[in-house]
């Protein structure tokens, strides 16, 4: 192993030794200034409330937040690619559209929750549809400023061997946009369990944004910090998958010190 990769594989350590170093930190600070559990529990309250809920319910919440999270975030992507494509090549769409999907972006979802509830019924219609509302927009911004970004001398260049418009999008507009689309989706995956949180507050009796809005209704402090730390992990885990597929199968979109 060479000294540049050891440095390398250290530095992406140091958050952890961040983490580590924090929490012990953090229950000293709270049995020194002897802060209620109701207010601030200690990492020790925490762990005890984590394994004192049994792990077939925590799994059942956990399975509820990652399916809405995952659905709705591939339904937010097989929409707003295709949206992105019309918007590059049309300029008529991109001027009419784009100003709604600001529009809808800077609307507060946790606003319009409980009218899709009411409009789309108390199933998992609504969650996908919040999950969805809150991931869409990056999405479609990425790609679009991806698609974008070609070379106008490729653009030309295909025109001049008389490329269809199928083949200027799939062979050229596309892999230009794969590292924008990838950026957006880092975010969007995370924004997905942001939806599907906020969606289980307004209509759902299973999810870790459920057990959360339970836990706090009956001052059970510590078992809702849990199920925020889980949130957490869920997120960083799926923002970490996303990373591994561009890794595996679009490595050439990263850049050259990634490798």
């Amino acid at each position: 192993m060479t000294k540049g990769t050891l440095n390398f594989s250290t530095s992406k350590l140091f958050p952890v030794f961040t983490l580590l170093a924090i929490l012990p930190i953090w229950e000293v600070m709270v049995r020194m200034f002897e802060i209620p559990n109701f207010l601030l529990p200690a990492p020790s309250s925490i762990y005890q409330a984590f394994i004192a809920v049994d792990p077939s319910r925590w799994a059942i919440h956990l399975w509820a937040t990652l399916r809405v999270a995952i659905l709705g975030f591939c339904l937010s992507l097989v929409i707003s690619l295709p949206l992105a494509i019309f918007m590059v090549k049309s300029k008529f769409l991109a001027k009419t559209l784009y100003p709604i999907l600001v529009i809808i972006q800077s609307t507060p979802v946790i606003a319009i929750a409980p009218l899709l509830v009411v409009i789309m019924g108390a199933g998992e219609a609504p969650r996908l549809a919040i999950t969805c509302l809150i991931t869409f927009f990056p999405l479609v911004v990425s790609a679009t400023t991806g698609m974008m970004s070609t070379p106008e001398e490729l653009i030309e260049l295909s025109k001049s061997l008389k490329a269809s418009a199928v083949k200027e999008v799939w062979h050229i507009r596309l892999p230009y946009a794969v590292p924008h689309i990838f950026s957006g989706m880092k975010v969007a995956i995370t924004l997905a369990i942001i939806g599907a949180v906020v969606a289980e507050f307004v209509a759902a009796e299973q999810g870790l944004g459920y057990f959360v809005q339970f836990s706090t209704s009956y001052f059970k402090i510590p078992q809702a910090f849990a199920a925020l730390l889980l949130l957490s992990t869920l997120s960083l885990l799926l923002f970490k998958t996303v990373q591994l597929i561009q890794y595996l199968f679009f490595r050439w979109s990263l850049p050259k010190d990634k490798f």
